[in-house]
């Protein structure tokens, strides 16, 4: 591919958990489109929270797209709970226990729990996948123009994306989100995919920080302030267009349903509206003579978009494997009421299982094989 002829295409990987699998597919198929051998497509690589990994190892691979997405696949094929948090009794129960006695009776002290669940399990498994160093040979490879990594500050209340790419990038401002130029390092990753409450913060320089899809209210704008020309994001909610309607409950909420209400809002609803922000700037811009545009200094550009989402709802497929779960996390998550009617939503976040895992590789690769000529022709690649 040569990159000079071509517009700089970003990838956008949003949060979500184990539904992250999703964009695992994806990537599998655009890698089977390509023809052996070939780089990174995607020279300017952002993610948030677990998205946020799966960027990183792109990132590490620039130069190896195949063996990027290879390696990718391996890792979300075969996961197993216990390699993201604690699922043992003791990990489980000792600290579930002292979690809701410190909400109970208002902090324990010291011995106040940092989360619901213990994600050591997670720090180990990406010091053992994940070599950091190796971003910067893919940038000096040209390779890789720009990762990044978003995190939301608890004690700032910014969005901070933290950015390693070529010397000729600079960091921006805009209100309640920066982007700060890094190396990328395992407490980035760590920062950034800590979902609030289930997962501990992570302290990077002087502030804690959590899961980047917090706060992020524009996830698609690290890449355009990165040089991204086009971009594809890969989100894990089904599209739905359809009106909802509003239907009488006598069934008050579990904590589950809340829960996942609440992370819905956290991963997904802030990329849905960016987008169709971003298509609404599209449209007003085609309307305006260039000339126009031009004489009135306004900087607003024309991006394209291409946006790949589920054709199934993944919380019925969690649903179909919520047994797959230890039987720690399975009590624990009954106790919330995850297994009640319309509690599964939380459990498609947490289900690290390769059976449920599998099924959302499978279907990313599917949805995306369906768009086959479309994705090349945005990528402005011929196939393999």
């Amino acid at each position: 591919m040569d990159r000079a002829n071509n517009p700089k295409v970003g990838l956008v990987l949003a949060g979500g958990g184990a539904r992250a699998a999703y964009q695992v597919g994806v990537l599998k198929a655009i890698a089977e489109m390509l023809p052996p051998g070939s780089p990174n497509p995607f020279p300017v690589l952002c993610g948030s929270s677990a998205g946020a990994i799966n960027a990183t190892t792109l990132a590490i691979y620039a130069t190896r797209f195949h063996e990027g997405v290879r390696r990718l696949t391996y890792v979300w094929r075969n996961f197993h709970v216990h390699q993201v948090f604690r699922s043992d009794p003791l990990g489980v129960y000792a600290n579930a226990l002292r979690w809701f006695a410190a909400i109970t009776f208002g902090g324990l002290g010291r011995q106040n729990p940092l989360a619901l669940l213990d994600r050591t399990p997670l720090r180990s498994l990406l010091a053992q996948t994940i070599p950091c160093e190796k971003i910067q040979e893919s940038i000096n490879a040209g390779a890789l123009h720009a990762l990044s990594v978003t995190a939301s500050g608890y004690e700032s209340g910014q969005s901070v994306t933290f950015f390693q790419g070529v010397a000729s990038l600079t960091p921006w401002r805009r209100a309640r989100r920066i982007g700060s130029a890094s190396n990328i390092n395992i407490d980035h990753l760590m920062a950034s995919s800590a979902i609030p409450l289930l997962f501990s913060a992570e302290k990077i320089n002087r502030e804690y920080f959590g899961d980047g899809s917090m706060r992020q209210m524009a996830p698609i704008s690290p890449a355009l302030h990165l040089g991204a020309d086009r971009v594809v994001v890969i989100g894990v909610r089904q599209e739905d267009n359809s009106v909802s309607f509003r239907t009488e409950s006598n069934e008050y909420p579990s904590l589950a349903q809340i829960a996942g209400h609440v992370l819905n809002s956290i991963f997904l609803d802030g990329l849905e509206a960016d987008i169709e922000r971003l298509q609404r700037i599209n449209k007003t811009i085609s309307l305006i003579p260039a000339h126009h545009l031009h004489e009135g200094g306004v900087t607003l550009r024309n991006v394209d978009v291409l946006v790949i989402s589920p054709s199934e709802n993944l919380e019925k497929i969690a649903a179909r494997h919520a047994q797959d779960l230890p039987w720690t996390i399975r009590s624990l998550l009954y106790s919330l009421g995850a297994f009640n009617r319309k509690g599964s939503n939380l459990i498609s976040y947490l289900l690290f299982e390769k059976p449920y895992c599998r099924d959302l590789i499978d279907l990313g690769h599917k949805d995306a094989m369906h768009r086959k000529e479309e994705i090349l022709r945005f990528l402005g690649t011929p196939s393999a």
